[in-house]
């Protein structure tokens, strides 16, 4: 039962996200936390910590992580499918019929109309992190740093992890 509720609950994520992992973020969290109660606020930003950490798209990593923390492997290997099949098929639709109404003002008014919406959701899951993780001065001091070289200095984001690590390591 629990494999069948991981499924439904990421391909509705997967149907209902435009724009990307970060826009995917808050409806993992209804889903996870409000709706099923799976884990809770906590577990869920140590988990987009790791997601954001490792090598993949973090809708996806995340998709696992909290798949097989809910149902083991069979759990991760379930939710991953799931979060990612509606993208296949929409990505599959689009292109066979996008070379047929690329030129068309509805198309290009749809597209218009979706980019605020996605950034309504990013900027959602950026407070949601935000939220949960800047808990004192320390890790303000830290976020504002790390902020500062990703858009500033444009270092490299996993150069500013390790950066970020060693300086909670030094101050905590």
């Amino acid at each position: 039962m629990i494999y069948i509720k991981l499924f439904i609950s990421f391909l509705k994520i997967g149907v209902f996200s435009f724009g990307g992992g970060y826009a995917m973020l808050p409806l993992i969290q209804e889903e996870v936390i409000t709706k099923n109660g799976w884990i809770n606020l906590k577990e869920f930003v140590d988990i987009l910590a790791i997601s954001q950490m490792t090598p993949g798209p973090i809708a996806i990593n995340s998709a696992t992580f909290l798949g097989y923390k809910i149902g083991g492997v069979l759990g991760a290997v379930v939710s991953t499918l799931a979060v990612i099949t509606p993208s296949l098929v929409i990505i599959l639709l689009i292109a066979h019929f996008l070379r047929k109404f690329k030129e068309s003002k509805y198309v290009d008014w749809f597209f218009k109309g979706l980019r605020p919406i996605i950034i309504g959701l990013i900027a959602s899951a950026a407070i949601l992190v935000a939220k949960n993780t800047i808990i004192d001065i320390k890790s303000l001091i830290i976020t504002l740093a790390i902020f500062y070289l990703v858009t500033y200095k444009k270092l490299h984001p996993i150069l500013c992890i390790v950066i970020a690590g060693g300086l909670g390591v030094i101050m905590y």
